[in-house]
């Protein structure tokens, strides 16, 4: 039976993964109340379609800080990727440039820095990272990201501690013993444990070197370090928007970290509207979180994320047929983006207004 949607590969990927992996790159934080929410916004958005309008052709590419990319979507970190699929984050990345869309790295990746340029050498890239209390392991990893031809810095800045992940402490969770984190091989654990949370040794040394006193203040030592724009990733308030401006970010990622890091929060796509109000002329705004299909990808964009990234989805390709299923999830995307933009008679992005997505509550004044 032919893979119709994001929910099929997911099915699929469900039978495939061994339990640890599946529901660590599936769970929420808390009672996973976000992690809902991210799907149920979209659903509560009505789509408003203008009818006799020319669609015979679309073109749906755009770009971001300079580089073509095919079409609003990338593929956003995701930590630990050979724990899907053997091609881990090659296979990943390679899909992704096939597709001409971004893919970021996670600084908690399977796959080196190095090894992804060499892999992927036609996909533009970007690397996600933390500022860690050792700056000195921050910098190296930019000048590492630097060397090999990474386009961006994506600063994750909603995790001074990793969120309480109920399944990981249930089942706890670790790195199987045949992966490494790649880009800190030769990096001696410290021994400093984390039984709570089942914790791999490495992995213990990775987290216990987030900073947790790190400020806006930090932004400007990364800049001074580095030639790279700078995107922050996280945000999901007005004012921490504005801060990013005053700071000098190029662009933000509006973002609850996939619902893995604070239960309650709202939802990404509900928190873009504030932000795009607040910034959304001088910093490049994009989203993350709850995207599963065309008329996700219309709204947000609508309400104005330059592009949009999934996470999730892309393992599910990637647990399913490595590189070839993250290829495959990507057409099927794509081309019900491509729906969505006919239907609601757009033929180019610049076509996309405002006015054609509202909350489902102004129906209910009627």
């Amino acid at each position: 039976m032919a893979l119709v949607c994001v929910e099929d590969f997911e099915k699929k990927a469900a039978g495939q993964l061994e339990k640890n992996a599946l529901d660590y790159y599936r769970s929420g934080a808390g009672e996973q109340f976000t992690l809902g929410l991210n799907r149920e916004a979209f659903r509560r958005l009505r789509l408003r379609p203008r009818c006799l309008r020319d669609v015979s052709r679309l073109d749906i590419s755009c770009k971001i800080f300079g580089e073509q990319m095919k079409w609003p979507l990338g593929i956003a970190p995701t930590a630990m990727q050979k724990m899907a699929h053997p091609e881990g984050e090659v296979g990943n990345a390679r899909a992704a440039g096939k597709a001409g869309s971004i893919f970021i790295l996670s600084t908690l990746s399977t796959t080196s820095l190095e090894d992804l340029a060499n892999g992927a050498p036609d996909t533009i890239k970007w690397f996600q990272l933390y500022i860690y209390k050792d700056r000195t392991i921050t910098e190296k990893l930019v000048r590492r990201a630097e060397k090999a031809n990474f386009k961006a810095l994506v600063l994750t800045i909603d995790a001074p501690i990793f969120g309480h992940r109920r399944a990981d402490v249930r089942n706890n969770f670790s790195l199987p013993s045949h992966l490494t984190l790649a880009n800190f091989q030769g990096v001696k654990a410290t021994g400093v444990g984390n039984a709570a949370m089942g914790a791999s040794g490495i992995n213990a040394y990775v987290s216990s070197q987030f900073d947790p006193t790190i400020t806006w203040k930090d932004i400007a030592w990364l800049k001074s370090i580095t030639h790279l724009p700078i995107v922050v990733k996280g945000v999901l308030t007005a004012e921490d928007a504005v801060l990013a401006q005053e700071f000098g970010c190029a662009g933000l990622i509006v973002s609850n970290h996939g619902a893995r890091q604070i239960d309650t929060v709202p939802a990404s796509i509900e928190a873009l509207p504030e932000i795009v109000k607040a910034v959304g002329e001088n910093l490049v705004v994009m989203l993350d979180g709850g995207i599963m299909q065309g008329n996700d990808i219309f709204k947000a964009l609508a309400l104005g994320a330059k592009t949009v990234f999934v996470g999730r989805p892309a393992v599910w390709g990637l647990a399913y047929n490595g590189q070839k299923g993250v290829e495959e999830m990507l057409s099927v995307l794509r081309k019900d983006f491509e729906i969505t933009m006919a239907l609601i008679g757009c033929q180019t992005l610049g076509d996309i207004t405002s006015a054609m997505v509202v909350h489902e509550s102004q129906y209910a004044k009627l």
